[in-house]
Order: structure tokens, then C-alpha cells, then sequence
């Protein structure tokens, strides 16, 4: 990916923010390890702009030599722990913390008396600045918050401009890249898009073959994909069972109303006879997982023995947030610790031997669902909730017994039908229902019930990384309540999830 922007990732929980914020306010960034930034400084390859983020490793514990970075004469901004390594490198002097300072703290402009709330997370911090250098921001603990070169466009701050706790943050960013740097803007759908396309032209001549769900991120690499090569992209939607009846209507209507070659393989039998008798919820999704490679191995096939066609790419609908986590930091030169092991359709390339094409793997949920827009896509497919690859195989807790998977189907579709009735869908960023195996007693009619319970679960989120319970009315809440036990058998209870993430997951597996 070419960006003007290069953040060298000391280990930061928050360095995703510093790339979502620069792109929001429209400069192009890219997020590097330490070792990816020198390799490809020693290639020739200089940023117009260099971000060193902020970072677990106190300065006086890292032996690294980061003068490569300095020796650049790009302007540079350093936050947090960036800021310290600027002040070492340039002979000032940091000091060892006693007590950090953490969370929302008041910083102030020198000479100028007024400040803004700003996140701090650190403990070392700036004691003496380097020559040439001079302070403008101060924390309310008389620390040193921001400095700036008299000459050199170089600015270090102690605070984190990426975080929405920190007041006009971008607008402190967008002054940095336009006055300090002076970059122009440029990230936009048009750009977006080429880098999209860019992508995709290695394929424009071969077969590709999309695992494709239907939502967002497969809908629109798939869309992108049929632009470049509509003759020989194929799309497959596997049927494991474990849908809700919007997934199938949503395939349905994107067969009816798009160009794209989508096949439905039925595959609920050889799915749901697998996982009889299993409760565990990584045992399900193991065999989940690797059920889809075998029914998409055997098409391949089938494809190649009938029809002659042999697929050369996987076609997913990564994103930068799968690639970001999936980097194992401390191989690559990293700071900080891996997240998780990113899978799609895990282990399909290794197995059938196909080339990974990702043409969304540089691209944000937002900015997907941008491009979305840009392509022509209906708001409402580009905006759909997401649904996970196992689908109600982790929203039934226990063994996915037909009765439960179907209380799932059933009170799903009744919370999708409510949220759209109070006009609540477009508040949420996702709303599903969980069917739990545990038997509390009721009352039915005049006699007595004891059957299971079902959550609903509804959140907020901007990438599903952190998430909020949402706050919706109460008559919105009392018609899925009455609804879903007076119309779903086996369910006497209806519960309301007001957990976050963290410490919750969004999913209960």
C-alpha cells in the first residue's frame, strides 16, 4: 500500500486509531513494524511523513538504535512513547516515572492560559528537553506534554490525539499534517477504490472463487472483484444450517438484484450430523471451520472434473484490523503482543493450493462500507449487521439441537422485525439473540412452564475491537419480550445482556 503517512508501531493499544483518525480527516496512513519501517527505508522507500507511536517498553529498557528514523529529515510527530525517544535521541533527558499518569488529565498551553482534556497512558516522562527544542504543552501535573523543534518539523506529545477522549484530537492531528508536515489530503473513495482495483488486477485473467456470506465484506470484494473479471468470478454460499431466515432472504435477493454469480450449496446435513452431541464451544467451531473446507474442497473439484474450470485465487473479504492482529509483531520487528490468528475460511489456501486475493485488506469496516456507497451498493445491504461465520452454531450455548437452533432462527427474526418496526436496526451496530440450555419455571396459560431462556443482545461499536450495550426504549424491549415467549416454544424467560467489551466478547462463544 503506497501512503504518505508511515506510524511505526512501538506496541500501542491504540495505534489502529492513529491510521483510523489520519484516513478520516483525509491523509492516506499505514501502520509498520520497527523492522518493516528500516527495511524499507534501506530500500530506497521514504514516507513524507513519519508517526512513532506510542508503546509499552520504557525507553530505558530499549537498546534499539531508531536513528534511522531521525537521520530521515522527514517531519515526524512522536506520541507518547515517540515523544521520549525523540527527547533521548536529540540529548534531553527522560526520567523514570514513580507514579504515571493515566486516563483524562487537563493540558495546558504555555503563555496562552487555556487547555483541553487530553488520555494519557504512561509512566517515564520528558525531564529535560533537548536543545533546540522548547516546550508548549504542560499535563496539570507540571509534566512535560508536547514539545516541537525550533527549525525542524519534528513535535513530540506526551498525550494521545488518536483517542476520542482527547478533546479535538483530530482537529490537533489534521494542524500537525497540514501546517507542520504539509501534506495534502489524499483518502478518498476515488483512492480507495484504485487501491481496491490495484489489487485485483493480478486476477483479471484466472478463476477466482469467493467465499462469499453476504455481508458487507464479502459483498463488496465480491463486487469489486466482478468489476475486473465478471466471466470467471464464482461466488459460493454454503447453507450449514445454522442461518436465520434474513440470511437466506438477503442471498436470495442479492442473486435476484445484483450481477454476481452467487451458487447456494446446501450443505445443513453434512454440517449438523457433525455436530451432534457436541457442546464445546471451540469444538464447534472447529468443526465448523473445517467442514467448510471440506464441502468447498469438494466443489472445487467438481468444478475442475465437470467443468474443466481450475480456480487460482481465494477471494475473502480480509481487513486491516485481521492483518494487523494476525502479524506476529516480535517476528517482524514488533513491539507488541499478537492479538489473534486471523482465519476466514481457515486453512482453504494451504489445502487447495489457491493464491489469497484480498483486495480489502488495507480498508477499515467504515471505509469498506464507504466504498460500498461509492460502488452503487443499496445502504441497506451495505449497512447490514454482522453475522458470524459460525453463525447460530455459537449463539445456541450446549449442543445445537434442532430445538434450539430453531428458537435462535425464531427469536432472531422477531428481534430483527422489531428493531426495523421501532426503528431501532440503524441505532445498532449489532443485534442477535442467544439461546441459553438452563430451565427456569414460568407460567403459560394456567399452568405451570419450565423451559429455557433466550438473551438478546445489543451493541454499539465502530469495528467490533471495543463495544457498548446500547440503551433502547422500553416498550421496544417489552414487545420482544412478550413476542418471543408467547410465539417461540420452549422459551419461558427473555433476558437483556447490558455487558461491554471489554470485559465481555460480543459473541457469548
Amino acid at each position: 500500500m503506497n501512503s504518505n503517512i508511515w506510524i511505526v508501531d512501538f506496541g500501542s493499544q491504540y495505534t489502529q486509531l492513529i491510521t483510523r483518525v489520519s484516513r478520516e480527516i483525509g491523509y492516506s496512513s499505514y501502520i509498520l513494524t520497527v523492522e518493516e519501517a528500516k527495511e524499507r527505508i534501506s530500500n530506497k522507500e521514504i514516507p513524507r511523513c513519519l508517526i512513532l507511536s506510542g508503546g509499552p517498553q520504557s525507553v530505558f529498557e530499549d537498546k534499539e538504535d531508531y536513528s534511522v528514523f531521525f537521520n530521515l529529515e522527514v517531519p515526524i510527530l512522536g506520541i507518547c512513547y515517540g515523544l521520549q525517544l525523540i527527547a533521548q535521541f536529540y540529548g534531553g533527558e527522560v526520567e523514570k516515572g514513580l507514579k504515571g499518569e493515566y486516563g483524562k488529565s487537563q493540558v495546558k498551553f504555555l503563555g496562552e492560559g487555556h487547555g483541553f482534556q487530553a488520555w494519557m497512558s504512561h509512566s517515564d516522562h520528558v525531564k529535560t528537553v533537548p536543545e533546540s527544542f522548547e516546550v508548549f504543552l504542560k499535563s496539570e501535573n507540571d509534566l512535560i506534554a508536547g514539545i516541537r523543534h525550533d527549525v525542524k518539523p519534528i513535535v513530540g506529545i506526551q498525550f494521545h490525539p488518536e483517542v476520542s477522549h482527547t478533546e479535538n484530537g483530530q482537529d490537533f492531528l489534521e494542524k500537525f499534517f497540514k501546517e507542520v508536515a504539509q501534506l495534502e489530503k489524499d483518502w478518498n473513495e476515488s483512492e480507495i477504490a484504485d487501491q481496491c482495483y490495484d489489487i485485483l488486477n493480478v486476477a483479471k485473467d484466472d478463476y477466482i472463487l469467493c467465499a462469499f456470506s453476504g455481508g458487507v465484506d464479502s459483498l463488496v470484494a465480491a463486487t469489486l472483484a466482478n468489476k475486473v473479471n465478471h466471466k470467471k468470478l464464482y461466488c459460493f454460499f454454503v447453507d450449514h444450517g445454522l442461518l436465520r431466515p434474513q440470511d437466506i432472504h438477503h442471498i436470495n435477493l442479492l442473486q435476484r438484484e445484483t450481477n454476481l454469480n452467487i451458487e447456494v450449496i446446501d450443505a445443513q446435513n453434512e454440517f449438523l450430523s457433525k455436530m451432534k452431541g457436541v457442546s464445546d464451544p471451540e469444538q464447534k467451531r472447529k468443526i465448523i471451520g473445517n467442514t467448510f473446507i471440506d464441502v468447498f474442497e469438494k466443489k472445487v473439484h467438481e468444478f475442475e472434473d465437470q467443468k474443466g474450470i481450475k480456480f487460482k485465487y481465494l477471494l475473502q473479504g480480509t481487513l486491516y484490523p485481521d492483518v494487523i492482529e494476525s502479524i506476529s509483531p516480535h517476528k517482524k520487528g514488533g513491539k507488541s503482543v499478537t492479538i489473534k490468528s486471523h482465519h476466514n475460511v481457515g486453512g482453504l489456501p494451504e489445502k487447495m493450493k489457491l493464491e489469497l486475493l484480498e483486495p480489502l485488506k488495507y480498508l477499515f469496516k467504515d471505509e469498506v462500507r464507504l466504498i460500498g456507497q461509492y460502488e452503487g451498493l443499496r445502504p441497506e445491504w451495505v449497512f447490514r449487521h454482522p453475522f458470524p461465520g459460525p453463525g447460530i452454531g455459537v449463539r445456541v450455548l450446549g449442543e445445537c439441537t434442532p430445538e434450539r437452533i430453531k428458537a435462535v432462527q425464531e427469536s432472531d427474526q422477531i428481534l430483527f422485525e422489531e428493531l426495523k418496526k421501532h426503528e431501532q436496526y440503524d441505532r445498532i451496530w449489532q443485534a442477535f439473540t442467544v439461546c441459553i440450555p438452563q430451565k427456569t419455571v414460568g407460567v403459560k396459560g394456567d399452568g405451570r412452564a419450565y423451559e429455557e431462556i433466550i438473551a438478546v443482545r445489543l451493541v454499539n461499536s465502530r469495528d467490533g475491537m471495543t463495544a457498548t450495550w446500547s440503551e433502547v426504549p422500553y416498550s421496544f424491549l417489552d414487545d420482544v419480550g412478550t413476542r418471543i415467549t408467547n410465539e417461540v416454544s420452549g422459551i419461558t424467560r427473555v433476558v437483556y445482556d447490558i455487558t461491554s467489551k471489554p470485559p465481555g466478547t460480543i459473541e457469548w462463544e
